[in-house]
């Protein structure tokens, strides 16, 4: 089937290959997410001077810290003598500096080159020039994104393409994200390319036949269309419905910035290449995606709320339960779709239909990227 057969209901997908083929998740990797800006932690994970996460962005491994002055710093997690990954903890905490354990190079918390064997003796070398290597930060909405390319996007470009879905830049900042404390975090190991989740957090054509508690919340999305894709607007909860929980019943205490108009409201964005977040009035629920491998995604998605709700303790759990069932459900689905990427039926790929049809712009974002042209 090619795209001049179809009828005009119908667009076509990106073909098979793009799904399976460790070239084609290569070059994403290159000219997306080594390109882009990435969101890689939470600002709160690194709460002291020398607390640290390492983060896989496209190929490269990062290593991001927060310095003694209280900024926080990233740098390529390799050690400038030979090669060796200074850091394999995904997550710890150093007092004052890092120190390859091959050769005992060490680094401060700003990069810079401190010590190292014989170090003295070397007067030619540059503490400076011989430190580790930094990549563009950027702190917004409570995380911290990195930037691996020479020369950096703008930033802001990130934020515009944010707040266009939600109407106007006020509306994101109402719920004060960067404020909230994460009461649940759970990691995902989704079975699938990462462009298969993108393009299901983007429809909801299944909402109704794979989210039955879902739209139990939000009734609109039974009839298959995705409210993140009108501008400014949220879908409304159901008439019976109290909170955001997995049975309906009362949520938590609302977020003070957030409007009567986006009370009983849940909205959703993108933010290219690898967030989702959900807004819902007494919670966020925000998604990093870490792409590793044509076939395998890493979900990590936390649950965000007033931080007094967090430190009294309060149950949590039904607003919790009701997004992860949402997200194992969608997951599931993924992972369906996978095995058949590679299936001679799928060579030219599938098929969108009207409700799916924005796909195509993400699509073409996709191939405009990797310079492959458009999908349609």
């Amino acid at each position: 089937m090619t795209s001049t057969s179809l009828p005009d209901s119908l667009i076509t997908t990106l073909p098979g290959s793009a799904y399976t083929d460790p070239e084609i998740f290569a070059q994403e990797q290159e000219r997306i997410f080594e390109a882009m800006w990435f969101c890689a932690v939470r600002s709160s994970d690194l709460a002291r001077p020398g607390a640290f996460r390492t983060v896989e962005v496209g190929r490269e491994s990062i290593l991001i810290t927060r310095a003694r002055d209280n900024s926080i710093r990233a740098f390529f997690n390799v050690c400038r003598h030979r090669g060796a990954k200074l850091c394999t903890e995904e997550t710890g905490e150093v007092k004052r500096a890092f120190q390859c354990p091959y050769h005992a190079w060490t680094y401060d918390l700003t990069g810079k080159l401190v010590a190292a064997p014989n170090l003295t003796k070397m007067p030619d070398v540059g503490r400076s020039e011989y430190g580790l290597v930094g990549v563009a930060t950027r702190e917004w909405l409570g995380y911290v994104w990195v930037c691996l390319a020479e020369n950096p996007p703008p930033f802001d470009e990130v934020v515009q393409d944010v707040v266009a879905r939600l109407g106007d830049t006020e509306s994101i900042e109402r719920y004060d994200i960067d404020n909230l404390e994460v009461g649940k975090r759970i990691v995902y190991d989704v079975k699938a390319n990462w462009k298969l989740i993108v393009e299901n957090f983007m429809e909801c054509y299944h909402c109704a036949t794979i989210h039955p508690e879902l739209t139990e919340v939000l009734p609109e999305f039974a009839d298959g269309y995705a409210a993140q894709y009108y501008v400014g607007h949220g879908a409304e909860f159901g008439a019976e419905v109290k909170g955001f929980t997995v049975d309906g019943s009362e949520g938590l205490d609302r977020i003070p910035g957030v409007t009567e108009e986006q009370d009983r409201r849940y909205y959703a964005i993108t933010v290219r290449p690898q967030v989702f977040i959900n807004l819902v009035p007494d919670h966020v629920i925000f998604h990093r995606m870490y792409p590793v491998a044509a076939d395998r995604t890493i979900v990590e998605c936390d649950w965000l709320y007033l931080k007094h709700v967090v430190e009294s303790g309060k149950d949590v759990s039904r607003s919790v339960e009701l997004f992860d069932l949402v997200n194992r459900q969608d997951f599931d689905a993924c992972e369906r779709c996978q095995p058949a990427m590679s299936s001679r039926l799928y060579a030219k790929g599938g098929v969108l239909v009207p409700s799916e049809h924005h796909i195509g712009e993400f699509h073409d974002f996709v191939q405009e990227r990797l310079g492959t042209g458009s999908s349609q």
